[in-house]
């Protein structure tokens, strides 16, 4: 969120040969827009290491409302906390768009990482990283209003998945409305107010499910 580079997705941070030999051990699916991968509750299964494409991670809410626990894309693993401790599927995973990721059983999975000591390396650092965004999640909703809870996710779109544009930084993910709420657990009027405030400030120019940053480094020290 203060500048830091981009974490290495699991699969990349593999060595060649690690990441060529878990390649073989299991098969490419290829999901449609809106198709879920697995849903919360879910007995523990195959373990998906997403190759193209996003997929979000869902949980119920109050009120029956989703709320957003992140996104995960190229190079990340899905069911690798319930295939590791043998747990039910801890939330739903959802695809953003269309998705192409391969699926390992959760036996090979195991093997897999219990036989390569830099893979299990790769895989707590991992783990660690999302520990600590959980941590994070819990503070900001403490201590950040809506405004500032939607400046730090725009921060976090860019950092992570931003793409140059001439006038600023594309935010990255097509996300609606709806979804951004239920990532800053807000309502979706609370997030058009906010948008509203960021575009009256110059920062943001917002389009049909899409965000051009124009002034990052403005958006980031108020997300601090």
């Amino acid at each position: 969120m203060n500048g830091a580079p981009p974490q290495t997705p699991w699969l990349n941070a593999l060595g060649a040969a690690d990441a060529e030999a878990f390649r073989t051990l299991g098969s490419e699916r290829q999901y449609r827009p809106g198709v879920v991968l697995f849903h919360r509750g879910d007995e523990p299964g195959a373990v998906l290491a997403i190759l193209d494409g996003w997929a979000k991670l869902v949980m119920p809410g109050p009120q029956g409302k989703e709320v957003i626990l992140g996104f995960a894309g190229p190079g990340e693993l899905l069911g690798d906390v319930a295939a590791l401790d043998g747990s039910p599927r801890s939330a739903t995973a959802e695809a953003v768009g269309a998705v192409r990721a391969l699926v390992v059983t959760r036996a090979a999975f195991e093997g897999f990482v219990a036989n390569r000591p830099a893979v299990a390396l790769a895989l707590m650092r991992s783990l660690a990283r999302r520990l600590r965004g959980a941590d994070e999640q819990q503070l900001e909703f403490a201590s950040y209003d809506v405004v500032g809870r939607v400046a730090r996710r725009l921060v976090e779109l860019c950092d992570q998945h931003g793409e140059p544009h001439e006038r600023g930084v594309l935010a990255g993910l097509a996300l609606s409305q709806d979804e951004l709420a239920a990532w800053t657990a807000s309502s979706r009027e609370a997030v058009a107010k906010a948008l509203q405030v960021l575009r009256r400030l110059g920062w943001i120019e917002t389009r049909r499910r899409a965000i051009l940053v124009l002034d990052l480094q403005a958006l980031r020290d108020y997300a601090r």
